[in-house]
């Protein structure tokens, strides 16, 4: 007899790993059972793959550590727009300081006609 969820709740979460850095979000349904013995369980589907909770065993898609913070759905994506926006202007100082030193060290040169035409003088 198969089992039918007495209800399926759709919860998201943010994570992000203490070891190498790297956050990602995941949504997950989450199906709340009742076994024929009368004891409840629950089953994690993400993507529409059974997964195991990932309040209890997270593990970092990236390096597959397990000191991963969990948090609300939309915090790794709030994280990651604060930082391209600092980013963007050290990144704006670094082009500006990188255009003074590369002018300062070659000054421009205003070229004459004349001065193009030089080497095909004859004389």
């Amino acid at each position: 007899m198969s089992e039918i969820a007495a209800t399926t709740v759709h919860e998201a979460y943010a994570f992000a790993c203490m070891k190498c850095g790297y956050g990602w979000e995941q949504s997950y349904e989450i199906e709340h059972h009742v076994d024929a013995h009368g004891h409840a369980f629950v089953v994690y589907t993400a993507d529409g793959e059974r997964v195991p909770s990932p309040l209890s065993t997270p593990t970092c898609t990236n390096c597959g550590g397990h000191v991963v913070r969990i948090m609300r759905a939309g915090r790794v994506a709030g994280v990651q727009e604060l930082l391209r926006k600092q980013r963007a202007p050290r990144a704006a100082e670094a082009a500006a300081k990188d255009r003074a030193v590369s002018t300062a060290a070659a000054p421009a040169r205003h070229w004459r006609l004349s001065d193009l035409l030089h080497p095909f003088h004859r004389r």
